[in-house]
């Protein structure tokens, strides 16, 4: 199952990318949600191969996920693959600049179930398709505008 969105964000590629690659901001976050980030591999300045696991409850049971940084093309594009119990992820950031102040982020998830319970699960998603996709669109306009009002307090 694919959801996949488009935004437009009034900022530089560059500075674009480089809040994209916050990943200690994102640990961060993560750990202030109640979720128990460790960064497995580390690589300084980031690059493909940085590696994370996370564990967190979801609808009241505990969930491990593995998450690795498959792709980190400076600056047009990023590729994480997720692994948890019973799915696998793809999640692909790309960007394109459309002048000197404007880019464009292309979000794709992508969600393979491994299981037979995951494929309840992805088929599930696909009754509510319509209604995930809205609600992922949204999400991704929400991070898209963080991210301008963000470059704009550093500008």
């Amino acid at each position: 199952m694919q959801f996949s969105t488009k935004e437009d964000i009034e900022a530089p590629i560059d500075e674009v990318f480089a809040m994209l690659s916050d990943f200690e901001g994102y640990e961060r976050s993560a750990i202030r949600r109640g979720i128990e980030v460790q960064r497995e591999r580390d690589m300084h300045p980031p690059g493909r191969g940085m590696a994370w696991t996370a564990r967190f409850s979801l609808r009241g049971k505990p969930r491990d996920l593995t998450l690795q940084l498959a792709q980190y093309d400076r600056p047009t594009a990023m590729r994480f693959e997720a692994d948890s119990q019973g799915l696998d992820g793809t999640l692909t950031l790309d960007l394109l600049s459309l002048s000197k102040r404007r880019t464009r982020l292309a979000v794709v998830l992508e969600v393979k179930p491994k299981t037979l319970s995951a494929r309840l699960l992805v088929q599930s998603f696909r009754l509510a398709k319509a209604t995930l996709n809205k609600r992922f669109k949204l999400k991704v306009a929400a991070f898209a505008k963080s991210l301008e009002q963000r470059q704009g307090r550093t500008a």
